[in-house]
């Protein structure tokens, strides 16, 4: 397993080892002890699995409070994966980094709580999975706005498939609640 920093160093992104053979390939999803020697804990409470069509994106969304960290994968399908530091104070407030997750290169990436994430289809579908830290609450969830011109992220499409709710999320100034950046 190698591990590699992003825009945002808290932000990981991960290349399992994955051995293959004529047959096929194996991949250990998750093991504790790997992930914990690199500052990757849970524990983990709740598993989540989506299916989504080329051009949709979802984001960015958070949960505040009851905060949840995000170890995500695609197995079928490709994505731009986009986490955005949005803890009050810290230095890389309202920056993002954005990765190309697909089946083919089995990437995971590691979203720390604090942090709001979305993603965008890029292949014609794409299965998206990613365990959580802490379970969904309705009540803790938010969004913010996925063109925020603050932000600027580089979707890489141009009229994504939206939900209602993530059409008219706030821009990150605008959101009523976010959390505060706490140094380690």
């Amino acid at each position: 397993m190698q591990i590699f920093e992003t825009a945002l160093a808290e932000v990981l992104l991960i290349e399992p080892d994955v051995f293959g053979d004529p047959r096929g390939f194996f991949q250990e999803v998750w093991r504790d002890e790997n992930y914990i020697a690199v500052g990757i804990e849970g524990p983990f409470v709740q598993d989540n699995l989506s299916r989504s069509g080329k051009g949709v994106l979802r984001g960015l969304h958070f949960q505040e409070p009851g905060a949840q960290g995000k170890l995500v994968q695609v197995i079928a399908g490709a994505v731009f994966d986009v986490a955005v530091d949005i803890r009050q104070g810290s230095d890389t407030f309202g920056l993002w980094a954005g990765e190309i997750l697909s089946a083919e290169n089995h990437r995971q990436l590691w979203i720390p709580p604090g942090f709001a994430h979305g993603f965008c289809v890029v292949s014609e579908t794409a299965d998206f999975i990613y365990k959580c830290t802490a379970p969904y609450r309705p009540t803790d969830e938010h969004a913010i706005r996925f063109d925020d011109p603050d932000i600027a992220i580089d979707w890489p499409v141009r009229e994504p498939l939206l939900s209602d709710r993530d059409r008219s999320a706030p821009r990150l100034q605008d959101a009523p609640i976010l959390p505060t950046y706490v140094p380690s």
